[in-house]
């Protein structure tokens, strides 16, 4: 029998030990560059909900699906499965602000905030790098988040500036050097 482990610095921690594991797993974790998105619905009452999600990625070319993991404990993933639509908002690199808003709870998060609503009533945020419309195609619960996919409806790139980043805890533009 084999022992899986995860190495902290110099020494392994043993991932059946979750008093080690959380904080090496996230250290370990945060060295992956990923993308930011905004992943917005209207509300059974007609009123916006967001929230920051840096899972997010394409699943299929036919049928067009995208996908993204939201925590089980959400306040917003449960108004996004009952509207049954979303539009993933791609961030631009100069919108890490709204990035930080949309990833807390218990704050008007549209406040002052600037959107037009998408083909399916969601909210499309200005100054994104590209707007996914989508309809919502299955939910599946793994470990303590759940992936939603999304069948894309409508897709937009209003203009051609660069995307948010994060890495590392921190939010960085990309920017090409040649």
């Amino acid at each position: 029998m084999s022992t899986h482990c995860i190495t902290d610095g110099n020494h392994a921690i043993n991932v059946a030990d979750p008093t080690g594991v959380g904080t090496a797993f996230r250290e370990a974790l945060a060295h992956f560059c990923s993308g930011v998105v905004i992943v917005t619905a209207a509300n059974a009452t007609g009123s916006p909900v967001g929230m920051t999600v840096g899972s997010f990625t394409s699943i299929s070319m036919n049928p067009p699906l995208v996908g993204f993991f939201a925590g089980q404990n959400s306040t917003t993933l449960p108004h996004i499965i009952a509207e049954g639509g979303f539009c993933v908002n791609v961030l631009s690199e100069d919108q890490h602000g709204l990035a930080r808003t949309f990833a807390r709870s218990g704050v008007d998060k549209f406040a002052g905030t600037d959107w037009a609503p998408a083909t399916n009533g969601s909210p499309r945020l200005a100054g994104a790098h590209a707007w996914i419309d989508c309809t919502l195609d299955q939910r599946q619960s793994i470990g303590d988040h759940d992936l939603v996919v999304g069948h894309v409806d409508a897709l937009v790139v209003p203009q051609p500036n660069e995307p948010l980043v994060f890495h590392r805890s921190v939010f960085h533009g990309l920017r090409a050097h040649g």
